[in-house]
């Protein structure tokens, strides 16, 4: 209700009805009639400009006028909305606050306050990256590994665990002077397109050759160490000063495959790992009590951490025939159950237990200076966390016992097994599960190179280099035209682009010769590309022969086996298997 509600004059400001009643010393709403209620009559002016006087409606009493000392309430702006006055209930007739106006004073304030956290949080989570990456030891490997990593390649890290007794503890493990060796080796290559990884073993006491080795010393000058033929893998680390990235130029020589990165722990990272993430379940088929490395468990499954986790990963005496090859598979099982408890919800969802985990990973990882920051590290666990558990494969280079020693102590490479491994883990080939899309496209590629062949004599090929090293095309054509009898062959040079696989292009009618090129070389059915050749020298069609940074060598196959070799040992992270 408002005062022209009730015939008030228009030039009354509606806050000037709220008087003080002195009787009760509150506030109250005067909505009186047309005229002022005062016991004296006020004069109202007539149109005529003379005046009138009030008249009382009939059967009602004046009210009383406010007494002459009372002090109205504070006169509000003229159409601002009137508030009641304190002490008394807001008339149901007034018009409430809007909640859109408090609505919005609340999202001012969370809005603020929220973004005071945001950044307070960021700073936080900014000076603990920093505090994270001042963990981290870093090595200079020059030009053995990457300056960085890319997330759309494959990539290949050396994992590498050294016998260094440093570290609280660790002296009473015997060879307390160890300069640190290469005593585990896990070359790791995750696939392109993650859908597989696998995790290559190396024997420490393999019989190898060890590159020359250019070495950083502390003053910023290079140094050459130089390699040594036949002798153990392990020493490829540490001895006469080599570092990691002599580790990798090893890898690089004895299987074809360069590592881009390296990892390195001692015997701190197992123990501080394995407490971070709560304990890794074991497994065992008997009892051990091994006294030398102290590692005593019932037969079935256990959980160790710290010193037992340690001592399970050494222990050489309480499986198999107590070498080194037996203790390999030991130790990619607990590397298995490692991952799967890493990558457990109960670590993930647990925010003490991952900020826990990111202390002892980075205080008890040395990598090289291209992965040594803490983004980095994190990318290259986000990737190889893409990959499913049931297509991570363990392997150990296939080995035989060498044959130069009576007392068989160490073991050289098996090459019948080992280079189709290679081949495999190169082309992305899983050791184990397959998905179906790489079935259908290997089946494509066997069918290409399905149907009748031409004979060498009739192949017409001009060859030209599109990424391989130098010389490779004219090697080529020297090979192809002296030991295979492809005689109408020529060598153009350079392509006009860089290619990372090789490739052999023809016109539908030249498939029988593409496809004898292809069983010659030991190209995949990939590599053919139909629907284009070029004239030859002799203005006859002839088929292209582009040579891309996959190339090997002139009569080494570029196909890669689709099946493990036989008798080749292997397991997946997915599943658990009992030490026996």
């Amino acid at each position: 209700m408002d005062a022209q509600g009730r015939g008030r004059a228009d030039d009354i400001d509606p806050a000037d009805q709220w008087v003080l009643n002195p009787t009760t010393g509150e506030y109250e709403l005067r909505l009186t009639p047309s005229a002022p209620q005062s016991g004296v009559p006020r004069p109202r002016r007539t149109s005529s400009g003379g005046s009138a006087r009030t008249r009382t409606a009939p059967g009602r009493e004046p009210r009383e006028s406010p007494a002459p000392d009372t002090v109205p309430g504070p006169r509000r702006r003229r159409g601002a909305p009137a508030e009641p006055p304190p002490g008394r209930r807001r008339s149901r007739t007034q018009p409430k606050k809007s909640k859109k106006s408090k609505a919005k004073k609340i999202l001012l304030w969370t809005g603020g306050t929220m973004a005071f956290v945001l950044v307070a949080v960021s700073a936080a989570a900014y000076l603990y990256i920093k505090h994270l990456e001042g963990n981290v030891n870093t090595t200079d490997v020059g030009s053995a590994g990457k300056k960085g990593f890319s997330k759309d390649e494959a990539f290949n890290i050396l994992i590498i665990g050294t016998d260094k007794r440093t570290g609280a503890g660790n002296e009473g493990y015997g060879d307390k002077n160890s300069v640190g060796h290469a005593d585990t080796n896990i070359l790791l290559h995750v696939a392109k397109d993650r859908s597989n990884a696998t995790a290559l073993s190396i024997p420490r006491d393999l019989i190898t050759d060890i590159p020359d080795c250019p070495v950083k010393q502390a003053d910023g000058t290079e140094k050459v160490v130089p390699g040594t033929d036949g002798v153990r893998f392990n020493t490829s680390l540490g001895q006469e000063d080599r570092n990691a990235g002599c580790t990798m130029l090893t890898v690089k020589e004895l299987t074809g495959i360069a590592p881009d990165h390296f990892m390195m722990a001692d015997f701190n990272a197992v123990k501080t790992l394995t407490t971070a993430v709560g304990g890794v379940e074991v497994c065992v088929a008997h009892a051990v009590d091994d006294k030398e490395s102290h590692l005593k468990l019932p037969a079935g499954k256990s959980t160790v951490e710290g010193e037992q986790a340690l001592a399970f990963v050494r222990t050489r005496h309480s499986f198999g025939n107590e070498g080194d090859l037996d203790r390999i598979k030991v130790q990619q099982q607990f590397l298995g159950s490692l991952m799967r408890k890493m990558a457990s919800s109960n670590t993930l969802t647990s925010p003490s237990k991952l900020l826990k985990l990111a202390e002892a990973a980075t205080k008890a990882l040395t990598v090289d200076t291209g992965i040594g920051n803490v983004s980095t590290l994190k990318d290259v666990a986000l990737e190889l966390k893409k990959v499913p558990p049931k297509n991570i494969t363990f392997t150990t280079l296939p080995v035989l016992d060498n044959p130069a020693e009576k007392v068989k102590a160490t073991v050289v490479v098996n090459p019948a097994q080992a280079d189709p491994l290679f081949e495999m883990i190169k082309s992305d080939t899983s050791l184990t599960e397959v998905k179906q899309k790489e079935k259908k496209e290997k089946a494509e590629d066997a069918a290409r190179l399905k149907g009748s062949k031409s004979a060498a004599s009739d192949i017409r090929v001009d060859i030209y280099n599109g990424g391989a090293q130098a010389g490779s095309a004219q090697e080529t054509l020297n090979w192809l035209q002296n030991d295979e009898g492809v005689l109408k062959s020529s060598q153009l040079g350079n392509a006009d682009e860089t290619l990372s696989k090789t490739t052999l292009e023809y016109s539908p009618d030249q498939a029988d010769q593409a496809r004898k090129l292809a069983d010659i070389m030991g190209l995949p059915g990939s590599a053919l590309k139909p629907g284009k050749s070029e004239k030859n020298a002799q203005g006859l069609p002839a088929i292209v022969l582009t040579l891309g940074k996959d190339f090997k060598g002139a009569g080494v196959p570029l196909t890669a086996p689709s099946k493990a070799p036989e008798g080749i040992q292997k397991s997946t992270a997915d599943k658990q298997e009992c030490a026996s």
